[in-house]
């Protein structure tokens, strides 16, 4: 198990060697894209950023007429490939990125060594939101929500649940179902998806709060069990997994994943992949690629994808500001 450690000097040298380069400024091209288009991730291949970029980009690829590169920058839980993006990243729409949330923002609410913020990218769009989800080992004693909350009820404090790391989606889930339900329980941070949903399969942990999309496989192959998600529907995918908000626990929480550019991306640029993004909702291979990994259609595009990123970012400041003196050392 590892914990992410927050103000460490190698973050910021990191973060400042990121940032070094070219500027932002990129001429505007009157016929884009006429060049491969090159797509940062902050994360290592194989997580939930490439996932999207592996379902979503052989069809932009279709649409726009150009091929896609992935260059993965992991480290600093997506902050590094977030800041090259905004502060290296030609605004010239041929260099974008997945964008995470709330990660892409609780990053710097966190961190005052990361100084890019919302203000530094030009949303493009969000494509999907793996919703929350709570799983057990397949020999838990627990089969329904409810006897997991009479568990966590009866035993204040005493209940351990995994998360993918401090300042994760899921993390924050934890925080917001705690806030809801005024209970009580150990929040043990894993580093990363994997290695807390197999602490929950393994029983070092009583449940892990995941995301639909990384355990799916797992739950259809019968290695975990679902006990509740956190979307506002349930999942066509998991007609039988009931939300938690139908039993009474009104959060809805998730990973949304997208894609943004450096600001001041040019008006035309923007027009051309905001049409290529909003096509993706009518191409029905595509949408069932997504069914396939349970993964369900967010699609929000230009501005609404701007206010989507902003509220998400108020409310991540809100929470973190009740619990930050918990986990700052």
């Amino acid at each position: 198990m590892k914990k992410r450690v927050f103000g460490t000097i190698g973050l910021a040298s990191v973060l400042l060697l990121a940032a070094c380069g070219d500027s932002n400024a990129g001429a505007v091209d009157e016929n884009y894209p006429t060049k491969p288009i090159t797509v940062i991730q902050g994360f290592d291949p194989g997580g939930g950023s490439d996932q999207l970029a592996q379902l979503t980009q052989p069809y932009l690829q279709e649409i726009l007429g150009q091929s896609f590169t992935n260059e993965y920058v992991p480290g600093a839980a997506g902050a590094i490939g977030w800041t090259r993006l905004a502060t290296k990243a030609k605004n010239d729409g041929y260099t974008v990125s997945i964008t995470n949330s709330p990660m892409l923002m609780t990053n710097y609410i966190m961190n005052s060594e990361i100084t890019y913020t919302l203000e530094d990218f030009d949303p493009l769009a969000n494509i999907v939101t793996d919703p929350g989800i709570i799983v057990v080992a397949k020999d838990s004693p627990f089969n329904t929500y409810e006897d997991f909350m009479k568990h966590v009820e009866e035993n204040p404090g005493k209940v351990n649940i995994s998360n993918s790391g401090v300042g994760g989606d899921d993390f924050f889930t934890q925080l917001k179902w705690l806030k809801e339900t005024g209970l009580e329980a150990e929040l043990i941070p894993y580093d990363g998806d994997g290695p807390s949903w197999q602490a929950a399969a393994g029983g070092d942990v009583h449940a892990s709060f995941n995301n639909l999309g990384v355990v799916f496989s797992q739950v259809e192959a019968g290695n975990l069990k679902a006990l509740a998600v956190f979307s506002e529907e349930r999942i066509e995918s998991l007609p039988d997994v009931p939300t938690v908000k139908e039993l009474g626990t009104d959060v809805v929480s998730g990973s949304s994943r997208g894609y943004s550019a450096p600001k001041g991306l040019p008006d035309n640029v923007k027009e051309e992949l905001y049409a290529a993004f909003e096509a993706l909702e009518e191409n029905q291979e595509f949408l069932d690629g997504l069914e396939k990994v349970g993964l369900p259609l967010d699609l929000r595009v230009g501005e609404d994808y701007i206010e989507f990123l902003k509220a998400d970012e108020e409310i991540s400041k809100e929470i973190w500001e009740e619990v930050k003196s918990q986990y700052q050392q």
